[in-house]
């Protein structure tokens, strides 16, 4: 009974320390999570367990948003996660999202995580029209999403209406043209075969750098009271108020947040920062690595391909030619046979004719012993001669004629059964002929220089030196000079398809952003995000941009 009291007073005491949970759902811009979370936590127990999740380190540019009715806000790192005005029903709902943008993705995002959920959330943003996008640059930037999904083009498996369920272009766009979807695919596709060789990440960093010169990139929009007050008449600085309180709050925290990141750019990476970028280049050093020894055994792959095939035809032709042989082979033996047949036959004849004319000749010879008594008999004798020997002379001359064809029949004889010892010589070539050449079955050696790597089992394994990452930079710094010089092709491609589609623009479904951008080009300033937009508030209310 001791026992048994203990037992329940250990469970008991064991149930009290429990500490109490409640569940989270996070949702990422691909993904969704769930977490059982304490009642003590902060924002920033919870941030950091949803970074680690992800693998992501560069937590700087991201934050927890959620809403409070028609209003968005982010979790504040330093107050628990409860004490904000969510949703008590469980699960509390967050979405993960980057809450600040970098100034140039290339030089500032380094982990590809974090380029991809960039990525994602851009091409959302721009999708549901809440970053504005002029039609020409929606094409180019939906050919680099589907090079990202898809992979490089391939005629015979990406045919025409592939792309007929994916959303890839604004509806605002699409409705500002008179063109049928095959015609978007059309100019989609034609810049999508343009990238081939570029990887995913690759891709996604394409589609970042074109987006972050879009006028409407990294800004927040809010509604506010724009009562302009200085409070210092030395000091250029105004202060304004919204309606709500917290959007107040929110406009002085991203105010905040965007000038820490400001400062941040401006200082020397940290020790951690360092570190990341430099497992960053060499990542991207295996992984270009990787993709020339792929290219290499593609390339090889293809040759043998190719060999494969040519060896496989010059079978295909030795098999016809030596069929040929064959068929030729029957048909001399054929005509040999008829031949010697033939000739058999004609020895005969002549052996017969030349029996025949012995037989005249002795005949003849007995007519002219035979004495004739009689004049008649004597006239007859003599004609009967002279018969004998006519027919003696046709027969002689019948007999060589055929002791001739006797002799052309055995000739041609002869050279029948020498065409046919050719014949048999030829195929005996053909069938004894090597069918495959010999290949050389080690691949070419690499260059010294290049960095040495070993491929055991299913790891992989490099040794960089010091002389490789310094090539790899002069080439990254040549991939760079080779981008600036594209950049000149590229602007022309969008000038040429703007001025192609311009004739399909319908001018009454333009949107008044399409109207303010097209002013802004016509000034020459229709390019850059830090443009002043100008748009007519009710009641005297203008935007201010963060």
């Amino acid at each position: 009974m001791a026992g048994a009291i203990a037992s329940r007073m250990s469970f008991s005491s064991l149930k009290r320390k429990q500490p109490k949970t409640f569940t989270v759902r996070i949702v990422t811009m691909d993904a969704e999570m769930e977490f059982n979370c304490e009642m003590k936590w902060k924002g920033k127990d919870l941030f950091d367990l949803v970074c680690r999740t992800l693998g992501l380190r560069e937590t700087w540019f991201f934050g927890l948003q959620y809403t409070i009715k028609d209003t968005v806000a982010w979790l504040k790192m330093d107050k628990k996660v409860l004490d904000h005005d969510v949703s008590k029903e469980e699960p509390v709902t967050f979405h993960f999202l980057a809450k600040f943008y970098p100034e140039n993705a290339e030089e500032e995002l380094v982990q590809e995580i974090t380029q991809h959920l960039f990525f994602l959330q851009v091409k959302k943003q721009i999708l549901d029209e809440k970053i504005y996008c002029p039609p020409e640059a929606s094409v180019l930037l939906a050919s680099y999403a589907v090079q990202a999904k898809y992979g490089d083009y391939d005629p015979s498996v990406h045919k025409r209406g592939f792309l007929a369920q994916e959303e890839l272009l604004p509806k605002r766009v699409i409705n500002l043209y008179q063109m049928t979807p095959e015609m978007w695919e059309e100019r989609i596709t034609a810049w999508y075969a343009e990238h081939r060789g570029r990887a995913r990440d690759e891709a996604e960093m394409e589609y970042l750098k074109i987006a972050q010169d879009l006028e409407m990139y990294g800004v927040n929009y809010f509604t506010i009271r724009f009562t302009i007050k200085p409070l210092d008449k030395k000091i250029d600085v105004f202060k304004f108020n919204s309606s709500k309180l917290r959007v107040n709050k929110l406009i002085l925290q991203l105010c905040i947040g965007n000038h820490d990141l400001f400062m941040r750019r401006r200082k020397a990476d940290s020790l951690e920062v360092q570190q990341m970028k430099a497992q960053a280049r060499e990542e991207k050093a295996r992984k270009q690595m990787e993709r020339q020894r792929l290219a290499r055994e593609k390339q090889m792959r293809e040759e043998a391909e190719r060999t494969r095939d040519e060896l496989e035809r010059r079978l295909l032709q030795m098999k016809e030619e030596a069929t040929m042989a064959n068929e030729a082979l029957m048909r001399s033996e054929e005509t040999a046979d008829l031949l010697a047949e033939k000739a058999q036959i004609t020895e005969e004849e002549a052996k017969l004719l030349a029996q025949k004319a012995a037989e005249a000749e002795q005949e003849m010879q007995r007519i002219k012993a035979t004495a004739i008594r009689t004049e008649e008999e004597k006239r007859l004798m003599e004609q009967k001669v002279l018969e004998a020997e006519v027919l003696a002379l046709k027969m002689a001359e019948e007999s060589e004629r055929r002791a001739k064809e006797a002799d052309q029949l055995k000739q041609d004889l002869q050279e029948a059964r020498e065409a046919e010892r050719r014949a048999k010589q030829k195929l005996l070539e053909i069938t004894t002929k090597p069918t495959y050449p010999p290949m050389n079955p080690l691949p070419a050696p690499l260059p010294p220089d290049m960095a040495s790597f070993s491929l055991t089992g299913d790891s992989l394994s490099f040794d960089f030196k010091d002389t490789d990452m310094k090539r790899l930079s002069m080439e990254i710094e040549k991939e760079k000079v080779e981008y600036m010089e594209k950049s000149k092709h590229l602007q022309e491609q969008l000038n040429e398809l703007k001025t192609e589609i311009e004739a399909l623009r319908l001018k009454e479904r333009e949107t008044a952003l399409d109207m303010l951008h097209n002013e802004n080009s016509d000034r020459g300033g229709g390019g850059s995000k830090h443009n002043t937009i100008k748009k007519p508030q009710a009641q005297g209310r203008r935007p201010i941009c963060i």
